[in-house]
């Protein structure tokens, strides 16, 4: 569900129109927004906190045959969380599972991975070291540095 919930929109069109499937469904939920509350943990590891608020798009489905399905993302798009429950429901089927896998989620899962490559590249690429600055050297590491005699009193 994560892969289809992260997917751009666009992308995960482009897959379904791929998989060619036109499977009769009836709502259990029709598409509808809404807000959740956001919550983080300072550094990762801390007590939880309220970030704010987000919008999201929700739905439930039932396929002809009785399988449901689920579609809820971080975002206003009613075709979004309808082809994310379609998936959802889909991929329960023995039918139909294998090919949601490798015409929908593989290539989502792929070109996901790529945007987060890139985007740690780019974040990386900005990395300071403020132990290196206060000195005025360019070491990466504190052995590095403390190996020099620049730490040592």
């Amino acid at each position: 569900m994560a892969t289809l919930a992260k997917a751009e929109e666009d992308e995960l069109e482009t897959a379904w129109d791929q998989l060619g499937l036109e499977p009769e469904y009836t709502w259990l939920r029709q598409p509808e927004f809404g807000s959740t509350m956001i919550r983080a943990r300072a550094g990762g590891t801390g007590d939880p906190f309220n970030l704010g608020e987000a919008t999201m798009t929700r739905c439930a489905l039932r396929l002809a045959d009785g399988t449901a399905g689920y579609g809820y993302i971080l975002a206003r798009s009613t075709r979004h969380a309808e082809l994310a429950a379609l998936c959802d429901a889909l991929m329960q089927t023995d039918e139909h599972s294998a090919a949601v896998e490798s015409t929908v989620i593989a290539p989502l899962a792929v070109a996901q991975k790529k945007r987060n490559d890139e985007e740690s590249k780019r974040a990386n690429a900005t990395k300071v070291d403020f132990l290196a600055m206060e000195r005025g050297v360019s070491l990466t590491s504190k052995a590095q540095y403390e190996g020099k005699g620049y730490g040592k009193k």
